[in-house]
């Protein structure tokens, strides 16, 4: 399914639709990205397991974390895995640009994703960073959910690989995205 905008009003559609296929296709693992909790709420009732991944201590203010402590204890309750840590599409590299003006191999990785929409570049990175921490398990295909700012208009089906390995990552399919 493709969205005629990108952004926050696809977010119900695209959790219904992401249930929906894991259910069709026995897909036992979600990983989605969410920093309010808004869109990691949704998976609630789900019935399946859900890793969120959220940004990483500092992404907006040094030393701070942009999710609630009570909403990560709110999502823990569900029985949902939540997960802050460096993003693996940028990391120390995006420091490196930043400060010698440049672009790094990582960065070329991300920007190209996006070609296909942020949301897909968000996937990517928040399935491998969860396969890295142990999150979920290798070998298997996951539904994946992201979005272009807030929100989700992204799912897709992906067999994620590890971060030292990204290139085996292999999209299996794009469930809904923004055009």
């Amino acid at each position: 399914m493709y969205f005629k905008n990108p952004g926050i009003e696809n977010t119900e559609k695209t959790i219904e639709l992401a249930i929906k296929t894991a259910k069709e296709r026995s897909i036992k693992h979600i990983v989605v990205a969410s920093t309010k909790g808004y869109t990691a709420r949704l998976l609630k009732d789900s019935g399946l397991d859900v890793t969120v991944i959220t940004h990483v201590y500092g992404f907006k203010e040094p030393g701070k974390q942009e999710m609630p402590q009570n909403i990560i204890e709110e999502l823990k309750g569900y029985g949902f895995k939540v997960y802050a840590g460096t993003h693996v599409l940028s990391g120390a590299e995006r420091a490196i640009s930043g400060k010698f003006s440049g672009v790094n191999p990582v960065e070329i990785i991300a920007h190209s994703l996006r070609m296909l929409g942020q949301g897909v570049k968000v996937s990517v990175e928040i399935s491998t960073m969860a396969l890295d921490t142990g999150l979920i398990p290798y070998g298997e295909d996951i539904i994946a959910i992201g979005g272009s700012k807030e929100g989700a208009d992204t799912a897709v089906i992906i067999r994620p690989a590890h971060a030292s390995k990204i290139f085996d990552t292999k999209i299996k399919e794009i469930i809904c995205k923004p055009l």
